[in-house]
């Protein structure tokens, strides 16, 4: 198998950081350690920012770039097999993001995947249990768009069409002519068309993820009992025929009222609902199979185990929980944030500290 390995982060003027150089260890774990507000996130943001051009945290990007300045630099050394790629972002205001393999630009996020794929833990992953559908939905596709970055291309697909089809069914003030139908018909057509084709996408994977998942949740929880992983679509049949039974209720409310962006995920362990019969702890270790498979999917799909990123998720686990997920951390490179301690078990390859925006070993 061939592994991601990054080398070197060097930021400039990212979140908090003036300049800072990080060589984590090429393998095993790398603890950072530092009190809280010290900066620990913002290097596992800038990790995940390089291959998605996104904040895990959901932070806009004038949140990123450093109070007082314009622009916020982010390199990243990747070994990727036997290949090393110098990957450099530029987070400039009031600009799209650019990026750079080698010199050479890099036109969107699929590229950047090529190259570096992550799998983050952090202790908001309880959302993917208790929260609202949309969380899970978000999870699916962002696995999807990790593991196949073409099949997660329906994803941004599927927003333009319902923005548009939205803006339209409001336009319309619950009235109907028929130039209007005519356009409503053809957002309709092509809802359909990418709709289906990624509940398709999602319903497989969520298929694929759930032996994985169950095999994790056996081990973090005790007594476990069975689990299941199931994709619920918001409708039966051709999504077309639902649309069109739908149509009166969607003029009626001004938006899309079954389409993928209504679908769940529903999971059960030991025989009971997750998201509300389970106590917090047992939705914890449902959360963390949750990653510890979409982890190991995405090594076997890709022939490359991700870098592990665990933001402080140990801090909320019970000490049975966090020896447990010790043991169940896959090989390869992963970083670990954490304000305290080591969590029991854990035997680091290389310990930082991080002070006033510096690190020191």
């Amino acid at each position: 198998m061939n592994e991601t390995v990054i080398l070197r982060l060097s930021l400039r003027d990212f979140r908090n950081f003036d300049t800072v150089d990080f060589y984590p260890s090429q393998d095993g774990l790398t603890v950072i350690q530092g009190e809280n507000g010290a900066g620990k996130s913002s290097l596992l943001e800038a990790v995940v920012y390089v291959s998605t051009l996104q904040s895990f945290r959901g932070a806009p990007r004038e949140a990123i770039v450093r109070q007082g300045a314009i622009e916020a630099n982010v390199r990243c050394d990747v070994l990727a097999g036997k290949r090393k790629v110098e990957t450099e972002i530029s987070i400039l205001l009031g600009r799209r993001d650019r990026a750079w393999h080698n010199g050479q630009r890099v036109p969107g996020v699929r590229g950047l995947l090529e190259v570096l794929r992550t799998t983050l833990f952090t202790p908001d992953d309880l959302v993917l249990v208790k929260g609202a559908p949309s969380g899970r939905r978000d999870f699916v596709d962002d696995v999807l768009t990790r593991s196949h970055p073409r099949l997660g291309a329906d994803r941004s697909a599927l927003d333009r069409v319902l923005r548009h089809r939205n803006a339209l069914l409001r336009q319309l003030g619950g009235r109907l002519d028929s130039e209007a139908a005519t356009t409503l018909d053809i957002w309709d057509d092509r809802l359909a068309q990418i709709g289906e084709r990624l509940a398709r996408s999602r319903s497989e994977l969520v298929e694929a993820l759930s032996p994985y998942a169950a095999e994790a949740f056996s081990i973090l929880a005790s007594q476990a009992g069975s689990f299941k992983m199931r994709y619920v679509s918001s409708w039966e049949g051709a999504l077309s025929d639902a649309l069109a039974v739908a149509r009166h209720e969607d003029l009626r409310r001004a938006t899309t009222t079954v389409g993928p962006q209504r679908d769940d995920v529903e999971i059960e362990a030991g025989g009971l609902d997750a998201r509300t019969r389970l106590s917090q702890g047992r939705q914890r270790c449902v959360a963390l199979s949750l990653r510890l498979s979409s982890h190991r999917l995405m090594t076997n799909v890709t022939g490359a185990a991700p870098v592990l990123l665990l933001d402080d998720a140990f801090s909320e686990l019970d000490e049975a929980t966090a020896r447990a997920l010790v043991g169940e951390l896959p090989d390869g490179q992963a970083f670990l944030t954490t304000a305290g301690e080591l969590p029991p078990g854990a035997s680091p390859k290389l310990v930082v500290r991080l002070v006033d925006g510096k690190l020191k070993q």
